[in-house]
């Protein structure tokens, strides 16, 4: 399995399975229509790339394998090692949980044309709030909470639950209610997965605002 894998992941990094090497495989052997492995493996050498081209790829593969990549191995040190794994776990993970969070407040000031602003440390730890909107003397909170195909929603749900209280006393202070914001990525974009909360968002600034 392990070198399977070393096999595969050179192969696809030096582009040797691309088309421009083997051919089209999958056009071919629709094409051929094969019964039988034999006749598939007769007609791609007679007809799609020679034996011979495919050896010669086998042993390119051999030398990226044994000179390149070993060499690159070489150059790899422990350090290099702890130093990857607590970038990827901490400071991959966080810039992409900022990127969504801040893509989502992006999105919500702009439908809402009003200013939308971080919310303090001392927000954040007595009333698990993560932004809010200034409306006269009042506010309004917001909690921007990332969930994957669902599948985070119970989770979730309990999580709210425990922070009612904290919200409940968001409101007595600065009498405006707190909302939950769930981001969720839809292609290649973070969208607000439930988009309700925003009408009442907006009546609650109406409301505010009276």
């Amino acid at each position: 399995m392990a070198k399977e894998w070393i096999l595969n992941s050179a192969m696809n990094r030096f582009q040797l399975n691309f088309k421009r090497n083997v051919g089209p495989t999958s056009e071919s052997i629709r094409k051929c229509s094969p019964k039988t492995l034999d006749e598939w493996r007769e007609y791609y050498f007679k007809n799609v790339k020679p034996k011979e081209h495919i050896v010669e790829l086998g042993k390119k593969l051999y030398v990226k394998i044994t000179e390149v990549i070993q060499s690159e191995v070489a150059e790899v040190s422990e350090q290099d090692c702890i130093d990857y794994m607590i970038q990827l776990v901490i400071d991959r993970t966080f810039d992409g949980y900022m990127t969504e969070i801040l893509t989502i407040y992006g999105q919500l000031q702009e439908i809402l044309n009003i200013q939308i602003q971080p919310a303090p440390d001392e927000w954040d730890r007595l009333f698990n709030v993560d932004f809010f909107i200034q409306v006269k003397d009042k506010y309004i909170g917001l909690q921007i909470k990332p969930v994957n195909s669902g599948i985070q929603l119970p989770e979730i749900f309990k999580e709210y639950n425990i922070q009612a209280e904290t919200h409940l006393k968001f409101t007595e202070v600065f009498g405006g209610k707190v909302f939950y914001l769930f981001s969720e990525k839809v292609g290649e974009r973070k969208e607000i997965k439930n988009k309700e909360v925003i009408d009442d968002i907006k009546k609650e600034i109406e409301r505010l605002n009276t």
